[in-house]
């Protein structure tokens, strides 16, 4: 009990003059302070910096990750990502679609005959006719016309369907007849070897072709469901479509809406130009080719001459593909010399309509450039075959044209700035700003008036 006892007061005793020993270093200090002032220390967001020990080299200070970057790849980098946004986009939008392709198609084939009618619902507005009325007797005339048109083709082809397979069967005995006298030294055994052949792979590909009947029975239910959305779709547009642009007009956001109001009735004249002109080139092509085949006596001239004026909407592809079904037509029916002749027609009526007649009805309203028109016409036949194709230049087109107006609205609200510069610098493509004169305290005042 007593050695607790000592070592308890000699515990105290060294605690009590360590107690005094803070007590006079704390009077120094205050002393020091009270002699020499320290200066005010500013109080901002940088970092304190180690002083280094005596006799030890400074370690270098790391610097921002930011700017150790090059700039290059840190645009990039932020131009990646919105690429990727905008690809994620356009890929559920393809998707979307593709899942309701009969819709959009059936729909822009509606806006198609829209802007090829509209102009006679107003001339009958203008002669006094109620808008219902004139709707009415306008959509009644142009789908009877267009049923003519389909009937007329029909009939023909079935008219002279037996004549083609009696002329088709002619020409196969003279090619026959042809390769037996050719300097091919090509024997009867081979072709019928070929026949023989060719009978036998109809004959085990009897299930391949029954199906893809059924599939074609399928497309023939597919086309007239999307005839009669579009008729539907077209009698609506007709009679409401002024209606209908401003509802659309309302889901936009409000910053956006007056260039919108004014992009949409240029794209709807950039469209009704397209359509009437290309009316307009597809008959001349046609009339003028149909009097071709016609004096030189091919079968079915009219029919194809037909088929001529549709196949012209879809561009480049399309007057390839009717010239050559003439030209092939007229070889299997009348024999090569009369095929060149077909040929030469078609080229001639071809050139003059891409050199004359496009430039000169079209005009700048459509103008597209053929890159643009191949590539188009390519992308809509791989997304939805032969309608999108269709559709795919005049979309070009109409997309041209509002993006063109919209550039130009922009540069009217912000004349002294470049048109589509964007924000400032932020994110990681931001450099070091170079500080106002007056240094960082005049850089924040300039920011506080600006903001008051």
């Amino acid at each position: 009990m007593a050695k607790r006892a000592g070592w308890l007061g000699r515990l105290g005793s060294r605690l009590s003059r360590m107690e005094a020993r803070l007590d006079e270093r704390r009077a120094e200090v205050e002393a020091e302070a009270a002699a020499h002032p320290a200066e005010p220390v500013v109080a901002a967001a940088e970092e304190l910096v180690p002083v280094p020990a005596p006799g030890r080299p400074a370690a270098p200070a790391r610097p921002d990750p930011v700017t150790v970057i090059p700039w290059g790849m840190r645009v990039a980098a932020e131009a990646s990502w919105r690429l990727l946004l905008l690809a994620g986009m356009l890929w559920v939008l393809m998707k979307v679609i593709s899942e309701v392709r009969l819709v959009v198609l059936a729909f822009a084939a509606a806006l198609l005959v829209t802007a090829l009618l509209q102009p006679f619902v107003v001339r009958l507005r203008r002669l006094g006719l109620p808008r219902g009325l004139a709707t009415a007797v306008t959509a009644i005339l142009g789908f009877v016309v267009i049923g003519l048109v389909g009937w007329f083709v029909v009939w023909q082809v079935m008219e002279n369907l037996d004549d083609l397979s009696n002329r088709l069967r002619e020409g196969i005995n003279e090619l026959k007849t042809w390769a037996l006298d050719s300097p091919f030294h090509v024997t009867e055994k081979q072709i019928n070897d070929i026949a023989k052949n060719l009978s036998e792979t109809i004959g085990t590909n009897t299930e391949e072709i029954t199906s893809a009947g059924l599939q074609g029975v399928t497309v023939l239910v597919e086309v007239l469901t999307g005839m009669l959305l579009a008729m539907f779709s077209t009698l609506f547009l007709l009679y409401d479509g002024k209606r209908i642009w401003h509802w659309v007009l309302g889901l936009v956001p409000a910053a956006a809406r007056p260039g919108l109001a004014g992009a949409g009735p240029r794209a709807w004249r950039t469209l009704t130009a397209y359509v009437r002109g290309t009316v307009l080139v597809a008959l001349i092509d046609a009339v003028f080719i149909g009097l071709g085949l016609y004096f030189l006596d091919v079968t079915m001239a009219v029919p194809l001459a037909v088929f001529i004026f549709l196949f012209a909407f879809i561009p480049l592809v399309g007057a390839v593909v009717s010239g050559a079904l003439a030209v092939v037509v007229a070889l299997v029916t009348q024999g090569p010399f009369i095929a060149l002749m077909v040929l030469v027609v078609v080229l001639a009526v071809q050139q003059i309509e891409g050199h004359v007649l496009q430039p000169f009805i079209l005009g700048r309203a459509v103008r597209v450039h053929p890159l643009a028109v191949v590539l188009s016409v390519a992308a809509g036949g791989l997304i939805a075959g032969i309608g999108g194709a269709v559709v795919a230049v005049p979309l070009v087109a109409v997309t041209n044209t509002v993006v063109g107006y919209l550039r130009a609205h922009a540069r009217e609200l912000h004349p002294g700035g470049p048109v589509g510069s964007g924000p400032s610098p932020h994110g990681a493509t931001a450099l070091t700003v170079a500080e106002p004169a007056g240094g960082p305290e005049s850089g924040r005042e300039a920011g506080d008036d600006q903001r008051a």
